[in-house]
């Protein structure tokens, strides 16, 4: 038997399509795992939307791992029939030049257009990603429930459905978007290193805010949209700011509810304690300076920034919504409470800043660190790409 040059063999081209890379966890991890498979193995492409002009824009973080995407416009979060169709017509073009052995798909709209423009070019293997689904909290009813018909017809052409916490993996099931067996789950792959020695940088953040070292500090980061509730959080940092003496409130991120959260902030008399500080790329610095980092969603996959927080040693808590109970392991790792209780999330507050729980930071870190670290995701994707491709028969070298 001829023995096969290593040299001769054509990486596996895979070209991975998201929507937008807007602030937020998808945007990341698809950075990651594009900068990661980019070697004598994979030849990867990102494409993607544009990202409209509240969210918050992470091209700049793609562009630093070496990823320059290519962008279609009508990728992006609005739904029109002539832009989405444009749109397209411009992917089926770009997946007959690139002739792809792989196409990944994430979030929804890249992922029906994508999948169907892959399907359409016969694509050998066809995969997407749920890193959060909208069958629930979002949409009324009748739209909710073409969503998920929608979903389950493109399932039909996807050789496998990730999702990213076992329980975002059930929910699916639930909704019979795809048969079990092609549902796996692939947990997010984040660079955690600047992270995990956050704490080297303690103090600039409380600088920038006047606040000395005995000032406990409360955050919460992510978009200012109606799922992540942060009147929530505001309604508990009410009842905190009455029990904890010089306590402060940090909310990182921006979006459409910022003009709304701040009228509340004035209505609640917290103008002096509570802080807006729009989209940071210096994340690290913030995390330095929290004393706990809070998430009240009505609805999450796998949020990035409790993954964050753990990898800096910041103790969090969270609404049990979606992944988050798996994410945290039933409260193992972080303090859950039921979502809308604004009075269980003070508590947890209150309690959590009185008496850290040192030996469950540490826990919480170290599972932070080992379970969603790019090599970890960059080895499993690895090994699934290869052995769908060898079930259908390719190897990526022909």
């Amino acid at each position: 038997m001829t023995a096969v040059d290593p040299a001769s063999v054509r990486p596996v081209r895979v070209m991975r399509i998201i929507a937008r890379l807007n602030i937020g966890g998808p945007a990341i991890h698809v950075a990651v795992v594009t900068a990661g498979l980019n070697d004598s193995q994979f030849v990867s492409t990102l494409v993607t939307g544009q990202v409209s002009p509240t969210e918050g824009d992470m091209t700049y973080y793609a562009r630093q791992l070496g990823v320059e995407p290519v962008v279609i416009p009508g990728l992006g979060r609005e739904i029109s029939l002539l832009s989405d169709l444009r749109a397209l017509f411009a992917l089926i073009g770009l997946i007959r030049r690139e002739r792809p052995d792989i196409v990944h798909t994430h979030t929804a709209k890249a992922g029906l257009l994508g999948r169907l423009a892959a399907w359409l070019c016969g694509v050998p293997v066809i995969l997407h990603t749920f890193h959060g689904h909208v069958f629930h909290g979002y949409f009324g009813p009748l739209k909710t429930h073409a969503f998920i018909i929608l979903e389950q017809m493109a399932a039909c052409v996807t050789a496998m459905i990730l999702t990213i916490s076992p329980r975002l993996r059930e929910d699916l099931i639930e909704y019979r978007i795809a048969p079990p067996a092609r549902i796996r789950v692939v947990p997010l792959g984040l660079d955690l290193t600047a992270l995990a020695v956050a704490k080297g940088q303690a103090g600039g953040l409380r600088r920038e805010l006047g606040l000395g070292k005995a000032s406990p500090l409360v955050g919460i980061v992510g978009r200012l949209v109606a799922i992540k509730n942060h009147e929530m959080f505001l309604a508990a940092a009410s009842h905190v700011a009455k029990s904890v003496r010089d306590g402060h409130f940090v909310i990182v991120g921006d979006g459409e509810r910022r003009p709304h959260l701040e009228r509340m902030v004035e209505v609640q008399g917290l103008r002096d304690r509570v802080h807006f500080l729009g989209w940071r790329r210096d994340l690290p610095v913030v995390y330095a300076d929290l004393d706990m980092l809070v998430l009240c969603s009505r609805n999450e996959g796998t949020p990035v920034s409790l993954i964050e927080a753990m990898a800096a040693g910041v103790p969090v808590v969270s609404t049990a919504v979606g992944g988050v109970p798996d994410l945290l392991q039933g409260g193992d790792l972080g303090i859950l409470v039921a979502s809308g209780d604004e009075l269980a999330l003070a508590e947890a507050i209150i309690s959590g800043l009185k008496q850290p729980d040192h030996r469950r930071i540490k826990r919480a870190k170290a599972h932070a660190l080992n379970q969603f670290g790019a090599e970890r995701v960059i080895d499993d994707l690895r090994h699934l790409y290869r052995e769908l491709l060898s079930n259908r028969g390719r190897s990526g070298s022909q």
